[in-house]
């Protein structure tokens, strides 16, 4: 509390930047910049350094769908899935900056593409798989996003969500958007508008298995989270690269108490 800069200075060396930061705190109020001339990438964070370590073969998700079905990721395999997904948003032509709307259901592939964004620079916003086409489609055009990735369904609550029809009423409403990429996940007919919307299986027959990740800037913008929207238009806010990854370090370290032996579960 006295000495905050050096706190989060300290906290800062956790991670592992490509170039270390100049400042540590800009403030102008209301505007601050944390770890100024930083520069970093939150995949290679979350993922690389762990695949270079004994860590490789540790799990990085367990994941279990609503009927029981369940999927086991290391870091190594984790590693891989993601430089193929970002392969998959370069081979679309999808760039640092770019804009990237995820509409799916709580499956690997959602914390992937997530991953795989940050990888390459470009700036994803999660859009929780319940909300309706309008609400959909609001966040895509605030935020711009140049592609959408979807499911041809999810479940909940026993029941088959369909997320492809709803993506298909949002699209036309958000002109920003040039393809969508499609999650098999529910098995059940979708639509497909050629030359718009890609099947994610198709793509990755031509993914590459290695990706170089993008170094940025400590505040260049790692995602946007809208609110909810129930008093008033959504707001998106915007959270910075290195200020999030350098807090999420500290708080998992003295909120949560994680340790190597620890599963953490959401």
């Amino acid at each position: 509390m006295n000495n905050p800069e050096e706190f989060w200075a300290e906290q800062a060396r956790g991670l592992d930047w490509s170039h270390s930061p100049e400042k540590i705190l800009e403030w102008d109020p209301p505007y601050a910049k944390w770890f100024v001339g930083g520069r970093l990438n939150a995949c290679y964070q979350c993922v690389d350094r762990h695949a270079k370590t004994w860590r490789r073969s540790k799990v990085a998700i367990y994941w279990e769908g609503e009927a029981g079905d369940s999927r086991v990721l290391s870091y190594s395999t984790l590693h891989r899935e993601v430089n193929r997904f970002a392969s998959v948003l370069l081979n679309l032509g999808i760039k640092q900056g770019d804009r990237v709307a995820l509409y799916l259901p709580m499956i690997p592939e959602l914390p992937i593409f997530m991953l795989a964004c940050a990888r390459i620079g470009a700036v994803h916003t999660v859009v929780f798989s319940g909300f309706s086409a309008q609400a959909l489609a609001d966040r895509m055009r605030d935020v711009g996003a140049k592609l959408l990735v979807t499911a041809d369904g999810g479940f909940r609550r026993g029941k088959v969500v369909p997320l492809k029809a709803t993506a298909d009423e949002a699209v036309p409403l958000a002109p920003s958007v040039e393809k969508v990429i499609v999650v098999k996940r529910a098995g059940i007919p979708v639509n497909i508008t050629p030359g718009r919307d890609l099947l994610l299986d198709d793509l990755l027959t031509d993914a590459s298995n290695c990706v170089e990740p993008v170094q940025v800037e400590s505040t260049h913008p790692l995602y946007v989270l809208y609110t909810s929207g129930t008093t008033g238009k959504p707001k998106g806010v915007v959270h910075s690269t290195g200020g999030y990854m350098v807090y999420n370090y500290s708080v998992y370290q003295w909120v949560f108490n994680i340790r190597e032996e620890s599963v953490y579960w959401c």
